[in-house]
């Protein structure tokens, strides 16, 4: 299971997100069988960022609701299911994602997440923040 990890991590690294995704779908069920060393939080997230790159966006929303499932403290995978809200053009479902992370994990600092865009309400003038949503969601996580 090591191995074929370390291969999908090598296929995310080089860009090849779609067989990336594949490859960790399959070590993801192969886990219910043979669980591996830890636990699967991060080997799921990897999963979820594949599908957010390859722009599998309602695969990558169902990976990231799951894991919340189970850890609704985990930052960065609140951070991934409201970028892949936005991009789904949800915003008002992603913001409290995005609030959670900034929140748990600090990735509201240094420009890492895009302003919260509030509804536009009759009457107003506009609506804040530019509507871009930044930098994709796994550069420079870490993880």
């Amino acid at each position: 299971m090591a191995e074929r990890y370390q291969r999908a991590r090598g296929l995310f690294e080089h860009g090849e997100y779609r067989a990336a995704a594949e490859e960790l779908s399959a070590l993801v069920d192969a886990s219910a069988y043979e669980p591996p060393l830890h636990g699967t939080t991060e080997l799921r997230l990897l999963l979820a960022r594949s599908y957010y790159h390859s722009a599998q966006l309602g695969r990558a929303e169902r990976v990231t609701r799951a894991i919340l499932v189970d850890d609704p403290d985990e930052a960065y995978a609140n951070l991934l299911l409201g970028r892949t809200l936005q991009r789904q053009g949800r915003p008002a479902e992603a913001r409290p994602h995005l609030a959670m992370a900034e929140l748990l994990g600090g990735y509201g600092d240094a420009g890492r997440l895009p302003p919260l865009v509030r509804d536009e309400l009759p009457g107003d003038a506009g609506v804040e923040g530019d509507g871009e949503q930044g930098p994709s969601a796994g550069t420079g996580s870490g993880r």
